[in-house]
């Protein structure tokens, strides 16, 4: 089963952090990387920061089109940061790979997902993720 793990956090706290402990959540992030890439195909993104976001209001009716907002417009301090989606034997084996990227800077959350379509390229740049 496929099963998405989701990655919250407060913008900006990473960037703050020393550098020995970016080295520590990037070890994390690299070392469930390789560990799902040799597994098989996978999913990795990193969310730009909330200020990028632009939100599409519904329309109130056939005529008009949806209204495009500048920014998001949920008050937290905690957004969601990013993702990976991969298969996974059981749902234990989604949660120990998880566990990798587990940080006192970030909530994780595991969650079976279903593939709806597409096709996602592999000839991206390796930006990593945080």
């Amino acid at each position: 089963m496929m099963y998405a793990i989701l990655i919250y956090g407060e913008s900006g706290v990473f960037e703050q952090l020393p550098k020995a402990a970016q080295d520590k959540v990037m070890a994390g992030h690299s070392g469930l990387q390789q560990a799902l890439g040799a597994r098989g195909d996978y999913l990795s993104v990193k969310l730009m920061p909330p200020s990028s976001a632009v939100t599409l209001e519904p329309a109130v009716d056939d005529t008009t089109p949806p209204l495009v907002l500048d920014g998001p417009f949920a008050e937290t301090k905690e957004s969601f940061l990013g993702f990976y989606a991969a298969e996974f034997e059981s749902l234990e084996d989604a949660l120990a790979h998880a566990r990798r990227i587990s940080s006192p800077i970030a909530r994780i959350e595991v969650r079976p997902i279903h593939w709806a379509g597409g096709v996602l390229s592999t000839e991206r740049e390796d930006v990593g993720m945080a």
